[in-house]
């Protein structure tokens, strides 16, 4: 049978753009379809604006450090408009450089929403195409809670559009969505209150990791509130009033309301069962929440229906931009360039820009002590405050931990918690990826002086 595409992408963020253009540079006849800004979550709503705003957030403590070094800066003001605007700029910017590397790569774009009718055609643009094989790579979306007054929440989406700086901002949510916009907010100047309900924030990473940064938030002027969950809002006068679990708890009056949850696989109204391709077991833990199914797939990204493939958050399997991308790249290699391999979700490294930042790879002590036993497991730690601060006078600290195995001597985690965290564990991943061992990492001479060093000098 012939077919109008050899492969139709559906989605076009980081996964659906590596897969198009790898799949077309095998000389496939590729089209993806996008209803929105191309380039997906990280580009439009997700990391990129996100990581300017955390870079924004971060000069106030720079002005007021620099005093300890001699330099003196005058008063200081945040021109919100100008900064919104930059922001959004940079994001079009991008989204015009992705189609311009569709357009490169020999691509169609079709800036429409694409459903499926079959498994193998497609609605799109007001007509009906077919494709050989399909790929579903539409990402997720954030999703509230449904209680009382969630209309008057919003989401991270919404945080890059703000019209103006707000006074009070309170954040449900202990994930590192919340987190980072806790730290942003606070660092641009805002009141900061984050309602989470169990004792830390970052559940799923290392516990140190979690302490680490609470502690740090909670220095930096944050009013973490644990052990609450929100029961209703509702709009006043005075702004928005969030009612608290607990009797003796007063309700929270802000401005805005960050409703920072959780995220679900963005598959509704795709036409999934008329294609026949299976989901399963989505949900989020907590009041007021329904499940949101994920697409189901194999090792190969591969569906119930043979034809067609999903990559990215819309599987729920590790919803981080570069797995969203390798998954893609694998799916082109294997369905088009004869080379059919898997990618592996195993030590994949991870930041989480907060204030103080942190950095992630392999396994977290708990995860370790599970595998191996209490025995089994030798962890090395320094706490310490960096030498930058010598002479601000603030109360930094920098936490770094490697998680090793006592029999094999091999590293098995990595944990960081300071300044330039993401950067650092960039580096030590390769090295946990190639299977290190304590003794490599003792072996390796510092770069002196500098905070990274620690990894190779802890004893």
């Amino acid at each position: 049978m012939t077919y109008d595409y050899d492969l139709f992408v559906i989605g076009a963020g980081s996964g659906g753009l590596a897969a198009s253009k790898r799949a077309a540079s095998y000389g496939a006849k590729v089209a993806i379809a996008e209803e929105s800004l191309v380039g997906g979550t990280c580009v439009i709503r997700g990391c990129i604006p996100k990581k300017l705003m955390v870079y924004s957030s971060h000069f106030p403590a720079l002005f007021h450090d620099a005093a300890g070094y001699g330099w003196k800066v005058g008063e200081a003001e945040l021109d919100w408009e100008y900064f919104i605007t930059a922001i959004d700029k940079e994001v079009r910017r991008l989204s015009q450089l992705h189609i311009g590397f569709l357009e490169k790569a020999g691509v169609e774009l079709i800036p429409s929403r694409a459903t499926l009718l079959d498994p193998h055609t497609i609605e799109v643009d007001g007509r009906k195409v077919t494709a050989d094989k399909i790929l579903i790579a539409v990402g997720g979306r954030p999703v509230k809670p449904d209680l009382p007054g969630m209309e008057y929440g919003i989401t991270s989406n919404d945080m890059f559009h703000l019209q103006a700086k707000p006074k009070h901002i309170a954040i449900i949510g202990a994930g590192y969505i919340g987190t980072e916009f806790a730290c942003i907010m606070r660092g641009l100047g805002c009141e900061v209150t984050q309602i989470v309900r169990k004792d830390l924030i970052l559940n799923g990473f290392d516990e140190e990791i979690r302490t680490n940064i609470q502690e740090g938030m909670t220095n930096h002027g944050i009013k973490i509130i644990q052990n609450h969950v929100v029961e209703a809002v509702e709009k006043v006068p005075e702004g928005i009033k969030i009612k608290l679990s607990g009797e003796n708890k007063e309700p929270i009056i802000a401005d805005v309301f960050l409703v920072a949850t959780g995220r679900v696989p963005n598959i509704e109204g795709l036409g999934l069962e008329k294609a026949g391709v299976e989901t399963c077991c989505g949900s989020i833990e907590g009041p007021g929440y329904s499940t949101m199914d994920a697409i189901t797939v194999n090792e190969y990204s591969q569906t119930s229906q043979a034809n067609i493939f999903a990559v990215g958050d819309v599987t729920d399997r590790m919803n981080l931009t570069p797995v969203a991308i390798g998954e893609g790249r694998a799916f082109a290699d294997s369905e088009f360039g004869n080379n059919r391999r898997i990618f592996s979700h195993e030590n994949v490294p991870t930041a989480i820009f907060s204030t103080p930042e942190a950095g992630t790879v392999g396994l977290t002590e708990a995860q370790a002590r599970e595998k191996l036993g209490d025995d089994g497991v030798k962890i090395y730690r320094t706490r310490f405050r960096p030498l930058f601060h010598s002479l601000t006078g603030a109360q930094e600290r920098t936490m770094m931990k490697l998680v090793v195995d006592a029999s094999t001597d091999k590293v098995l985690g990595a944990h960081m918690v300071g300044e330039n965290a993401g950067e650092i564990i960039q580096g030590v991943a390769i090295a946990v990826n190639m299977g290190a061992t304590k003794k490599d990492f003792d072996a390796t001479v510092g770069i002196h002086p500098t905070s990274a060093e620690e990894f190779v000098t802890m004893r």
